[in-house]
């Protein structure tokens, strides 16, 4: 008889926090469960650790060379057998009770993808310092229907909003199947939501818990280091790609959206051009963007209020979170590939 839930857990160099992560899942209250681990190319004790587990529903499997988050999350997509297929990053651990309740819930709902709210913990912190909806400035106190509009409504980059792209929504593994969707292996970042974006184009009931079973580490050690120019050309890409679906086009709310997006990230490029050419003294290259960019000086005097009010805010008020958040909806999500990058996640 196959599992109710699948859980994969890709692991990159994660010796030091992968046994908490299988324990989590082990110890669900839900007992009718499978893990598969994915190793990928880890160069420390990450897969020993993994084997160390005698339970015989959990699974590991090693790839020989680094293929990054999203490839590593496929294959064992492809290995899954339960009903439902749930995520988890190598350095993040669930609730005790979360995939019971998950699954009940969604079975209640008719959902093919639900989601709980999520508890952001720092690195050897005890309790955590808020949670994604807390921070989003929604009010959320039922379980909510997420459709695709509000999806990308509230994803804004750079702006406070619910991002459910940083949520680890459950799958029913029928409908992945069925629609043939699986993660986009071409991206480094932002995987997780693209994801979510495949399955709810293909009109997936996704449903959203405001209790939070999910705990989402924060690593300073796991800050991504690329370029943010690589970061916003492939939001660019990926969102301008979208867009040339035909069902996307016949969604005209879903296309103006996605389309204030592409605006923001376009924007947000042009602001950091010209500000990185100033701080590297090319004030000739800087001008000769500026000239290219008008908008520079709108969005360098919105940013700058910005950055005067979280100071204010942290400073004079004592809110000690604002800066987390800031740090939450413009890095988090975003997860690299390259092994020197990759923490678990979509990495850290």
């Amino acid at each position: 008889m196959n599992p109710k839930v699948s859980v994969i857990i890709p692991a990159y160099n994660t010796e030091v926090y992968i046994k908490k992560a299988i324990e989590s899942v082990l110890n669900q209250t839900l007992t009718e469960l499978e893990v598969i681990v994915v190793d990928d190319g880890s160069t420390d004790k990450t897969v020993e650790v993994a084997k160390s587990f005698t339970d015989r529903r959990l699974k590991v499997i090693v790839n020989p060379q680094n293929l990054g988050v999203s490839a590593a999350r496929n294959r064992a997509f492809r290995a899954a057998k339960g009903e439902w297929i749930a995520v988890l990053d190598s350095d993040d651990w669930y609730a005790h009770e979360r995939l019971e309740k998950l699954v009940l819930l969604a079975e209640q709902a008719n959902a093919d993808m639900i989601a709980d709210d999520v508890y952001f913990i720092k690195d050897g912190a005890t309790s955590p310092w808020s949670t994604l909806i807390q921070e989003s400035g929604e009010h959320i106190d039922k379980i909510l229907q997420i459709d695709i509009v509000y999806f990308v409504e509230t994803d804004i980059y750079g702006k406070i909003g619910l991002h459910l792209g940083l949520s680890k929504p459950m799958f029913k593994r029928e409908f992945l199947v069925k629609h043939s969707i699986e993660y986009d292996e071409t991206l480094s970042i932002a995987e997780d939501f693209w994801l979510d974006m495949k399955c709810l184009i293909n009109g997936a009931r996704f449903f959203l818990v405001p209790e939070a079973y999910y705990f989402y580490r924060s690593r300073s050690s796991s800050l991504v280091r690329e370029s943010p120019f690589k970061r916003l050309n492939q939001y660019c890409i990926a969102t301008y790609s979208f867009m040339q679906q035909r069902v996307v086009k016949k969604n005209p709310a879903l296309m103006r959206a996605l389309s204030y997006n592409l605006t923001v990230y376009n924007r947000t490029l042009a602001y950091y051009q010209v500000s990185f050419s100033i701080k590297e003294g090319n004030l000739l290259l800087a001008l000769r963007e500026i000239t290219k960019n008008p908008s520079f000086f709108y969005d360098f005097i919105s940013k700058f209020n910005d950055i005067i009010k979280r100071r204010f805010q942290y400073y004079v008020m004592g809110n000690k979170l604002v800066f987390e958040m800031l740090y939450n909806i413009q890095i988090k999500r975003r997860k690299p590939m390259h092994p020197s990058l990759y923490s678990p996640s979509n990495t850290k």
